[in-house]
């Protein structure tokens, strides 16, 4: 028997997801399934341990081992908002959410947080008022300082002044049971370890139509979410300082696109993704993607050749939603190398997502809405895969469809998602001198669903 929310759940009925599972299939397709980790190719999966952080009800950061064993766990005060890292010190940054915020758009946080491998906070810094939050993503930088995304209050006669054109927008809509009559944009500040502004980027200071400008009337259908074609207009959810050459790389998921700021200037370089939210090139239409390479795009990341990997969640795709990882670069525009499931049930989120790729070449993938992590080669082998079980933050070693599902949130968004997780290998910095040879099991008394399935010798 296995504990399930404080009752007991039958063998037999985690025995039947473990048969669906084995069976034959180019997607796996089921109203349950068993959590954890189920496949582990030891020999072709990068070895180290994996942080995420539930973000559904839950208040803990989990580091765990390649066979899902919890090695430390992180308490804090609130859920995250959305992620957390572990610095090469071994102090954990982590971004919060707080029940109070001004605006409730998805993404938002306003607390960021660095805890000790005890837990103890030793920095904190707010984004947090009437007028600005921080939301989606940060980065520590080499110096020390701490890049934030966030966004700022702006008023309707504001964007009118701006260029919005009048009538395009509502009085008012509700998000997440919260008036919102307000445009919240984009803009990125950077902090000092004293949290004194150091620089600031502000994608109000860039809209205009020219290619390196945003287009404030560039606007997604009402009907994808709302507020996506008014107050929440840019929505951002990457900032990554690049060091090597000053400049900092963001990513937009309403406009879908990926931009790389100079910092000095606060020009952008370069943009790439949707040549349509510019003007340029052939618009989508119906079932024609038309020069749109991305869609509802999340996570760009600058890995060591200079290109770019991007979770395009492929949502609102005219040829068909699916969601892939590609590595770009941007000095051609050509995607040189992607991974998507042969079926769009094996690996999908509508919404966030993220992708790491690791020292061996192997990419981990974060499929946010259903709590899905991945490892894939670049050959496109799945060699690790786990199913976070912590659900409303509480462990269960089934998956369930009926019982698990956020049915109010829409877009198959589950009580086990978790916007983006990080392997980090046994010889990192930030890990040096730590025992993590105690362990535990995210479930207790559930089997370890990999060994199960694996391949007979």
């Amino acid at each position: 028997m296995i504990q399930r929310r404080g009752k007991l759940l039958p063998l037999a009925a985690l025995a039947l997801a473990i048969c669906a599972l084995a069976a034959p299939a180019q997607a796996y397709e089921a109203h349950q399934g068993p959590t954890g980790v189920v496949k582990y190719v030891k020999g072709a999966a990068f070895e180290g341990y994996t942080l995420f952080a539930p973000t559904v009800k839950c208040t803990s950061t989990y580091l765990i081992d390649m066979e899902g064993d919890v090695v430390h766990e992180w308490k804090s005060a609130y859920p995250p908002g959305l992620y957390a890292v572990i610095l090469p010190n071994g102090n954990l940054l982590r971004s919060n959410a707080p029940k109070e915020q001004p605006v409730k758009i998805g993404g938002a946080g306003g607390i960021l947080q660095e805890l000790d491998w005890n837990g103890k906070v030793v920095w904190e810094y707010k984004m947090l008022s009437d007028n600005e939050i921080q939301h989606h993503a940060f980065d520590r930088m080499p110096n020390g300082n701490t890049l934030i995304l966030g966004w700022e209050r702006k008023t309707k006669e504001d964007a009118v002044k701006k260029g919005r054109t009048p009538g395009t927008f509502p009085d008012e809509v509700t998000i997440k049971g919260q008036p919102v009559r307000d445009f919240w944009v984009d803009f990125v500040r950077e902090v000092d370890k004293k949290g004194k502004t150091v620089w600031e980027w502000h994608a109000w200071d860039h809209i205009g139509t020219g290619p390196d400008q945003l287009d404030i009337n560039f606007r997604l259908p009402s009907h994808v979410g709302v507020g996506y074609d008014s107050f929440d207009w840019s929505h951002f959810n990457t900032v990554e300082y690049l060091p090597a050459t000053n400049q900092v790389l963001l990513n937009s998921r309403n406009l879908s696109e990926v931009y790389i700021v100079d910092k000095k200037s606060g020009k952008i370089v370069q943009r790439w993704g949707n040549p349509s939210a510019y003007g340029q090139g052939k618009k989508p239409g119906w079932y024609d993607s038309g020069d749109q390479q991305i869609f509802g795009s999340h996570h760009a990341h600058m890995i060591e050749n200079g290109h770019v990997t991007v979770f395009d969640n492929g949502s609102e795709r005219p040829e068909g939603s699916r969601s892939r990882v590609i590595e770009v670069d941007l000095k051609t525009g050509k995607i040189v190398w992607e991974y998507a499931a042969n079926g769009r049930n094996s690996f999908f989120s509508y919404r966030q997502g993220a992708a790491q790729r690791l020292p061996n070449g192997n990419t981990l993938v974060t499929s946010t809405q259903q709590g899905h992590l991945f490892e894939v080669t670049p050959e496109g082998k799945v060699v690790w895969e786990f199913v976070n079980p912590i659900m409303f933050g509480q462990p269960k070693a089934v998956f369930s469809d009926e019982d698990d599902a956020l049915k109010n949130s829409g877009h198959d968004m589950f009580t086990n998602m978790v916007h983006r997780s990080y392997r980090y290998a046994p010889d990192y910095p930030g890990l040096k001198g730590r025992d993590l040879s105690v362990k535990r099991p995210l479930v207790e008394g559930a089997p370890k669903i990999f060994k199960i399935l694996a391949p007979k010798q």
